[in-house]
């Protein structure tokens, strides 16, 4: 399986030999040899092979060929693979392709990064800088879990894995915010791991007051997910900073749509406790050029 370079946030676009294991690897002999010629225009090769690979559902081809056209992103096919899920086990995953019945799929991650680009290109537009996180150009592999409706998703290289039998993944609103965490991760180490040194004396704080005591917890993680019968994910233990800041991704990501929405917040996570001011405003410089649309809260004085 191709795993892209995690090394450049602006890596180059994928190329068609790697778009060729992306869509084909998991399902050997499916490409008949000849077919898209190498040597043509490179997008113009992969758009071939995105037509082949869906050529059973037209509606998916569409959705797969504006993908890439829109973003760079290829929407392939994860390898048979049994996956070590931790606490949960061996978990089989068996390649499946996000078309006929499992065409919803697609269409929530196509929505999803359409829905980061006009984000990011309105956060631009109105502070006038280049918001360094990468949310395109990326590698999709699709996949269905065996027995179990884990995991939803997981990322490495600047792919995604994505599981049309996750619990989680019935809409685009919350494969928006599943996808965006996933895809934190991938910039996270792209900035030399930078949630681990970042973050982690704050991350400690609150772990050494709290522990995972939900009520004692929740002023710190507001809009976090909580694990069923248990904490909130990012302070599970074996869980760590890095799920934290990604954490906090989606709550950036929340409040931005709904400043742009026109929405008014009632409690921004950054008027909390403050190592949630401490907390938001590093995020906020590291990945998203310090633009930040929600008004400064009550009694701080504007920077």
């Amino acid at each position: 399986m191709v795993w892209l370079s995690p090394a450049d946030l602006f890596a180059a676009p994928i190329d068609p030999a790697s778009a060729r294991e992306i869509l084909f690897a998991a399902t050997p002999g499916e490409l008949a040899e000849g077919a898209c010629p190498v040597g043509e225009e490179p997008a113009a090769e992969i758009e071939c092979l995105i037509r082949l690979r869906y050529q059973t559902d037209p509606e998916a081809q569409a959705l797969a060929l504006d993908l890439y056209r829109r973003t760079g992103c290829v929407p392939g096919l994860l390898p048979e693979e049994d996956f070590d899920g931790g606490y949960r086990g061996v978990i089989h995953l068996a390649p499946q392709l996000p078309a006929g019945k499992e065409r919803r799929h697609l269409k929530f991650v196509a929505e999803s990064i359409f829905s980061y680009q006009e984000l990011f290109a309105e956060l631009e537009k109105r502070s006038g800088k280049k918001i360094a996180y990468r949310a395109r150009d990326l590698a999709f592999f699709f996949f269905r879990s065996q027995k179990k409706r884990t995991p939803a998703a997981f990322a490495h290289g600047w792919s995604v894995g994505y599981n049309t039998n996750g619990s989680l993944n019935h809409s685009t609103d919350v494969v928006r915010e599943l996808l965006f965490h996933e895809i934190f991760h991938l910039n996270d180490h792209a900035h030399d791991d930078w949630s681990h040194t970042a973050l982690v004396d704050i991350y400690s704080r609150i772990q050494k007051k709290c522990g995972t005591k939900i009520p004692c917890l929740a002023p710190y993680a507001q809009g976090f997910v909580k694990v069923v019968g248990g904490t909130y994910y990012a302070f599970v233990p074996g869980n760590g900073v890095w799920e934290y800041a990604a954490e906090l991704s989606i709550q950036y990501l929340r409040e931005q749509r709904e400043v742009l929405a026109g929405r008014k917040l009632k409690k921004p996570f950054k008027c909390g406790p403050e190592e949630n001011a401490r907390a938001w405003k590093l995020i906020v410089d590291e990945f998203f050029a310090g633009v930040d649309l929600l008004p400064e809260c009550p009694g701080v004085a504007p920077r």
